[in-house]
């Protein structure tokens, strides 16, 4: 996977905004006001994203692949920074997007929820 299919398919879910908030160009994803992604700029060699994962299942799945270590600038006991461009099967990448953007989704308040999903129908 590289960075533009990732960019391609976070952007696809619903109520999903790019922002560059910071000094450097890190390009941050939202659902509705949080983050639940970043495409990280910090290793030339490696392409690699940011996303949130259950707290109470993170060292496992660190445990498990290589390709996933603590989050890079980010909370490490809710964060983790996915290497995207080697062992990784594609579809394991996407199903990782998605729940770092349902923790997120459903950690919003319910009005925003509403809001996001009223937005979509509309469309």
């Amino acid at each position: 996977m590289n960075e533009e299919t990732v960019k391609e398919y976070l952007m696809n879910k619903k109520g999903v905004t790019e922002e560059k908030p910071f000094n450097f160009p890190v390009p941050v994803f939202k659902v509705g006001s949080k983050i639940f992604a970043t495409i990280n700029i910090h290793e030339q060699d490696r392409q690699s994203i940011n996303l949130k994962y259950p707290k109470n299942k993170i060292s496992a799945l660190r445990a498990i692949f290589e390709e996933i270590q603590p989050g890079y600038h980010m909370n490490k006991e809710h964060w983790n920074t996915v290497y995207i461009d080697k062992n990784l099967d594609d579809e394991f990448i996407m199903g990782l997007i998605d729940i770092s953007y349902n923790l997120v989704f459903r950690s919003l308040a319910q009005k925003e929820q509403k809001s996001i999903k009223e937005s979509e129908s509309t469309m």
